[in-house]
């Protein structure tokens, strides 16, 4: 079987990115984000990227790294509030917004990757985000056609792989990694460790192998999206 394993994120990228592309970028927040292949995308100087991801990183960081050198043209997400380079890009005209209601973008990554074509939901009938799709009525209750979503790469993180591309995902980092991880035409995984193939037990792997092409083990900042700290009282 051939070697997934690659040295770095710039070696597991190469030959799969080009002008104009569709990625998934997965994680939460800044939670269980590919730090270090949303860099090497930025390096490899790819352009007019459509980037599909629950949110957009923050200023300075994942993929607000993309947004800074306008790598992006269009973004399909759910919460881009955090990041005022996103938001001066959009009210400027620089930069595609597709929203989603953050169910319906999940639903649909993993239709993508179960080759479903489309589905009904209830949510966002009757507002804008229903504009221009088909409804249907199903047991009385009006539902809007929703369409799965592909792409040509995506761009994952776990804790734990191995050497056939088995992933296992922590806790938060679980949101959107292992719809994305089979939705993409190819898939890239970064993980934290990575161990020989069957060191993981079957009952914990998340993601199969056979969805990942490319593995790469990485080194991570983990940069905490919102820092909260609350004055300690006298006692």
């Amino acid at each position: 079987m051939a070697n997934k394993v690659y040295k770095d994120a710039k070696s597991a990228l190469e030959g799969m990115t080009f002008d104009g592309m569709t990625v998934m970028s997965g994680g939460f927040g800044l939670c269980g984000i590919p730090e270090n292949l949303i860099i090497a995308l930025r390096d490899s100087c790819v352009k007019d990227i459509t980037v599909i991801s629950n949110n957009a990183g923050v200023d300075g960081w994942g993929l607000g790294l993309l947004l800074e050198t306008k790598q992006i043209k269009k973004m399909v997400s759910s919460y881009v509030g955090e990041n005022k380079e996103f938001a001066r890009q959009y009210l400027a005209g620089e930069l595609e917004l597709e929203f989603n209601p953050q169910g319906t973008l999940a639903e649909r990554c993993r239709a993508g990757g179960a080759g479903i074509a489309g589905f009904y939901t209830k949510t966002g009938v009757g507002t804008l985000v229903a504009e221009g799709k088909e409804t249907k009525t199903f047991n009385g209750e009006e539902c809007v056609l929703e369409t799965g979503l592909v792409a040509d790469l995506s761009i994952v993180k776990a804790w734990k792989g191995d050497k056939e591309g088995n992933l296992i995902f922590r806790k938060t980092a679980r949101n959107f990694n292992p719809m994305m991880a089979t939705a993409g035409k190819k898939c890239v995984a970064e993980v934290e460790i990575l161990v020989e193939t069957g060191d993981l037990d079957p009952d914990a792997i998340h993601t199969p192998g056979i969805y990942v092409d490319r593995i790469v083990q990485g080194a991570f900042e983990k940069r905490i999206e919102q820092r909260t700290i609350t004055k300690r009282e006298n006692v």
